[in-house]
């Protein structure tokens, strides 16, 4: 099951943080992992407002996540890491894709059991 890399960043020296994003970019690469988001603007609808960027990567699972994580490939990034920027690192692993084939999606989850990935229909 996918598992995803949240990061809430505030570059503090973007010199560094350029360095630092080719080197993550590679790490990334190399554990399987893609950016679904990276430093795009962000809208905050509820709660407190934030001017720190957001970037979420997905990996494919969560055991690659922290291999990821723990690589000597991603250990060159950190060593930059607290010059370059401050942040908040979440991992969290996704939801496993529905056990019923999605042919109409207009049909939704059989009648017992599932999750009902209709718009509006779930829990957030």
């Amino acid at each position: 099951m996918a598992a995803y890399v949240i990061s809430e960043v505030e570059v503090l020296d973007e010199d560094f943080a350029n360095v630092y994003r080719a080197l993550a970019a590679a790490s990334i690469a190399q554990y399987g992992g893609r950016y679904l988001v990276r430093g795009a603007a962000v809208e905050v609808v509820e709660g407190a407002p934030t001017r720190r960027r957001i970037v979420v990567v997905e990996f494919p699972s969560v055991e690659a996540a922290r291999a990821w994580y723990a690589s000597p490939a991603y250990a060159e990034a950190l060593k930059l890491r607290t010059r370059a920027l401050d942040r908040r690192l979440i991992l969290v692993e996704g939801v496993a894709p529905p056990a019923w084939p999605v042919t109409d999606k207009s049909s939704g989850p059989p009648a017992r059991g599932g999750t009902d990935w209709r718009p509006g229909r779930c829990d957030l």
